[in-house]
């Protein structure tokens, strides 16, 4: 449970300039879920420079943020961080720059918090890092997808990476092992993607003829007899595109419960995979101030280095 037992006066720094007054009441309340952050601004019990604002107003050098004292019911509280988790986070750490850090993320945890679940990457990494005023993700991964994650320790690099990431100034390379054996001819997958809704309210996607225009480069890895590692790059950023790539190629992720087919799912269980094998395995990204490239890695995790070993050993 997050309270306060009083009226918090904030000004607002060099750091946090330009920030979204939601976001940065998401910071400060820890816990409090979006729905609570959005009423207290509508209501007028968050005050700038004692006047109302929106919920998209952006801070400036010198405003002074009135934050009033929160009483969550346990059941809209956001879940405070476990020990295992700050200490999983704490130890998951790449690189940190002083604008930036590459987080690898574990699979099974979301970037966000929302639909469900309490507590993801982004809530729990401010929780951890209280020395930080400002955190926010520059990209996303798949809840279930492992490997390298930036984000942004100000808003000025925020907006320089979100600018890299629109020119296609940054480069991610993953590692799938997909099912059968991915044709070494075959480098590109285009096939036009759209968004929908499943029955249960998942969110999914699918090839189709009207949807966005999307390409993902793949290179072949590594051959055993039923599956490959192949290394993907997605040229273009769809939801979920590596995913409905490879299944519409034919050769489906292991351990894909959405895209996946039976026989994938057999062989996953028989190379001991409880969990996708995507993980991002590479970033490139140029530096915020000074323009560098940056490339950094992320290791596969013991569970799918030990998933590969049991492929060599089957083929």
């Amino acid at each position: 449970m997050a309270e306060g037992r009083n009226v918090q006066w904030v000004e607002v720094s060099e750091g946090q300039v330009g920030q979204r007054i939601d976001n940065f009441l998401r910071t400060r309340l820890k816990g409090a879920p979006k729905a609570l952050i959005y009423r207290i601004v509508r209501k007028g019990e968050v005050r700038v420079n004692k006047k109302r604002v929106k919920v998209d107003y952006r801070l400036v050098v010198g405003d002074l943020v009135r934050i009033p004292p929160l009483r969550l019911a346990p059941e809209e509280a956001v879940r405070d961080v476990s020990d295992n988790l700050r200490n999983l986070l704490a130890g998951s750490v790449l690189v940190e720059g002083p604008e930036w850090l590459v987080i690898n993320k574990p699979s099974g945890l979301a970037v966000h918090g929302g639909s469900g679940v309490k507590i993801g990457l982004i809530e729990a990494l401010r929780q951890v890092r209280e020395d930080l005023d400002f955190l926010e993700l520059v990209h996303r991964l798949d809840r279930d997808t492992s490997g390298c994650l930036l984000l942004a320790k100000t808003r000025p690099a925020l907006l320089a990476l979100n600018n890299a990431l629109m020119q296609r100034q940054m480069d991610k390379q993953y590692l799938a092992l997909v099912a059968g054996r991915w044709p070494a001819r075959r480098d590109y997958v285009s096939a036009r993607l759209d968004r929908f809704e499943a029955g249960n309210g998942e969110r999914r996607v699918r090839v189709d003829a009207e949807g966005k225009v999307s390409r993902t480069r793949f290179a072949v890895r590594e051959t055993f007899a039923k599956a490959t590692l192949v290394e993907a790059e997605p040229v273009t950023g769809r939801t979920h595109q590596i995913r409905v790539h490879a299944a519409h190629a034919g050769h489906p992720l292991l351990g894909d419960d959405k895209y996946g087919s039976r026989e994938g799912q057999q062989l996953a269980a028989r190379l001991g995979l409880s969990r996708l094998f995507l993980h991002a395995a590479a970033l490139t990204f140029p530096e915020p101030t000074s323009g560098r490239p940056v490339h950094i890695k992320a290791p596969l995790g013991d569970e799918l280095n030990e998933a590969l070993t049991r492929a060599r050993q089957q083929s």
